[in-house]
């Protein structure tokens, strides 16, 4: 805590002058540039990790960057509605263009699910994780992507895309999807590296994000 106090203090003292107009103009609004839905684990860290600025981004963290799926009808989430209500008001309120799923290596969440959510003293983790097995399944059925990458983190690069299909069951999601309003990303973060992966459709796999493949994917989305 004392690390914490300290950190507030600093950020008073130092760094709140140099963001002072920054959080003048955010105190009546916002409009963030992308929903990012990524894992709690201390470390990821989204605005560092992409530059971007307080107000830049709506940020939604749980164990094991997981989305409960939706009702196709009503939207309704078949389980905890938190990431649901995110989706709804980052695309219905705040029109965010951008949805990012983004996972990480050596992921504890992961790890849990590939163990068979064993994880003794922690029911609710243990039912939270019923929604990466079908993240498990592909894995089982058609191995990782990345034959190079440990058991646990091609898993991990699997329930990205379980996951951002479960994003696509909300309507609010698949109309806007369908009407070119949002699109839809998934990452992949090395934590050893401090790299960021992106799975490309044409591919079939992920790639480095690199200056040169950063600008063939924004060509693909004529930007």
């Amino acid at each position: 805590m004392r690390k914490l106090v300290d950190g507030i203090l600093h950020f008073k003292r130092e760094v709140r002058p140099q963001y002072a107009h920054v959080f003048e103009d955010l105190a009546t609004g916002q409009a963030p540039a992308a929903l990012f839905i990524c894992c709690a684990d201390s470390r990821v860290v989204p605005n560092l990790l992409s530059g971007a600025y307080p107000g830049e981004l709506f940020v939604d963290r749980n164990a094991g960057n997981i989305i409960a799926p939706g009702h196709p009808d009503t939207g309704e989430s078949h389980s905890d509605e938190s990431e649901a209500a995110s989706l709804e008001y980052a695309i219905q309120y705040l029109h965010v263009p951008d949805v990012v799923v983004m996972g990480h290596s050596n992921c504890g969440a992961m790890k849990a699910l590939y163990d068979g959510r064993n994880v003794p003293g922690a029911p609710n983790l243990v039912a939270w994780l019923r929604h990466g097995e079908g993240a498990m399944t592909k894995l089982r059925e058609k191995g990782g992507m990345d034959p190079s990458l440990t058991p646990v983190d091609q898993l991990s690069q699997w329930n990205v895309l379980e996951q951002l299909d479960h994003v696509r069951t909300y309507p609010c999601v698949s109309n806007a999807v369908k009407n070119g309003t949002v699109r839809l990303h998934a990452w992949w973060f090395d934590v050893a590296e401090a790299n960021i992966h992106v799975f490309d459709k044409d591919e079939g796999r992920y790639l480095l994000l690199t200056p040169q493949y950063a600008e063939t994917m924004l060509q693909k989305m004529g930007l």
